[in-house]
Formats: structure tokens, C-alpha cells, sequence
């Protein structure tokens, strides 16, 4: 299992394609893209994408940014849910995304994380 590195600044850009497993090394997918809250001014969500082969049919799926925490041994992201959990998450495609900055819609993620919303 892999340590958690102490907060550290990157681009979005850096992150974009970082691979994401769980605590028990199992793969679940990669970065897709970062989802900023300007008014809050932070991080919301990693979108994950998940279960496709050579990006073709993937499910996107967005991850509070407290779910996820950075491996320094491995430059991967750790999400703390087993495979079988995120399997069942809500989720989405590529052309058919969410309102993220729906509360109702946000709370639910979270919820389903095990996290409190941070507004």
C-alpha cells in the first residue's frame, strides 16, 4: 500500500491522465479532467473515467476531491472505495454530463462517498 504524500501544488494539466487505484492496488481508472468550484475557490470534483477499453465506452464518473489523496511512491491517486462501490456509483458519459454546480446533485455525490459536502 502506498503512503499519502503531504498536500503539494501541480497543474490540472499534470494531473490529467493520473492513474487512480484503491487501497488495495486495484486499478479504477484515470484522471479525466478537474472540475474547479470558482466560487468557493477550490477543488470539487477529479473526473474519473472507468471501464472502457482504449477510452472507448468508459463511464466518467465525478470524485469529491476528498475522496482522492496522492501517492508519492507511485505518482497515482488513491481513492478510498473498493471497485465493486464504484461500479455502483452514479455516473455519466461524455455527452451527458451532470450539473456539478447543483447542491442537490453535489450533496448526493458526496453522500454516497461517505463525505460531508465543504459548502
Amino acid at each position: 500500500m502506498s503512503t499519502v504524500m503531504p498536500a503539494k501544488v501541480m497543474s490540472a494539466e499534470t494531473m490529467i491522465g493520473t492513474a487512480v487505484q484503491n487501497a488495495a492496488g486495484e486499478d479504477l481508472g484515470e484522471i479525466k479532467d478537474i472540475m474547479l468550484d470558482l466560487r468557493h475557490g477550490r477543488v470539487a470534483y477529479a473526473v474519473l473515467s472507468f471501464g472502457g477499453f482504449l477510452g472507448l465506452g468508459d463511464k466518467l464518473f465525478a470524485i469529491p476531491w476528498e475522496a482522492l489523496s496522492l501517492s508519492h511512491q507511485a505518482d497515482i491517486f488513491i481513492l478510498r472505495v473498493p471497485r465493486e462501490r464504484l461500479e455502483q456509483a452514479p455516473g455519466f458519459d461524455q455527452d451527458h454530463w451532470p450539473d456539478m454546480a447543483d447542491p442537490t446533485w453535489g450533496q448526493s455525490i458526496h453522500q454516497y462517498y461517505g463525505l460531508k459536502p465543504y459548502w
